[in-house]
């Protein structure tokens, strides 16, 4: 937040002929001004592990899904599927899901959102290397923050037992489960742990190593 701040002091200081009637000034501006709300939703998201029993609306869930199709991917190639377990809708595949993972807490999430790779359709970079984990981990943490943004929790699993969940999916070869994401709405006692981030000092380089 404080970097934009001083953008904008900055901004007023060396451009004190801007009006309110200049339109590339008034966008910048709206632009700017948006970033606070983005700021504020990232700070907000955090890893729920503790859910209540309230149901999620599929318009609600189609409405985090919508968000995540429009990730950006490598060359667009969008080589993602999402498969729904809806526990009051499909009780036996939200079953199946939680049981790949096998905590009692990802049960308890009325919805658990497999994400799924499908490599057959990624980009491979001239050396071989496959981007669908990289589309993936674009697509579900918008999933993620268009969550947070409607007050809905959600968490990262990755430590599942990737057979398990591809034979409960019924996953054709080419398909990798690659994370599943729990929905619904926190629990009032929902704990939310400590997560400190490195400073900016810490993971930035101006120049090469």
């Amino acid at each position: 937040m404080k970097y934009v701040r001083r953008y904008v002091n900055n901004l007023r200081t060396s451009s004190p002929s801007k009006t309110l009637y200049d339109t590339d000034y008034n966008t910048l501006m709206e632009s700017i001004n948006a970033y606070p709300q983005f700021y504020r939703l990232a700070t907000e998201r955090y890893s729920c592990r503790k859910y209540s029993s309230r149901p999620v609306d599929r318009e609600m869930v189609l409405a985090v899904l919508d968000a995540a199709r429009l990730a950006p991917s490598a060359c667009n190639k969008q080589p993602w599927v999402f498969t729904v377990a809806d526990k009051n809708l499909n009780p036996e595949l939200h079953a199946a899901v939680a049981a790949s993972y096998g905590r009692e807490w990802a049960e308890e999430a009325p919805v658990l959102i497999v994400v799924s790779g499908i490599h057959s359709q990624a980009w491979h970079r001239a050396d071989g290397k496959d981007h669908t984990d990289v589309d993936i981990a674009i697509t579900t943490e918008h999933l993620c923050l268009a969550a947070a943004s409607l007050g809905l929790g959600t968490c990262w699993i990755c430590n599942f037992d990737r057979e398990r969940l591809s034979q409960a999916l019924n996953c054709p070869d080419d398909v990798e489960p690659v994370v599943i994401i729990p929905l619904g709405y926190p629990a009032d006692d929902s704990v939310r742990s400590p997560r400190p981030r490195k400073s900016l000092d810490e993971i930035v380089r101006w120049e090469k190593f």
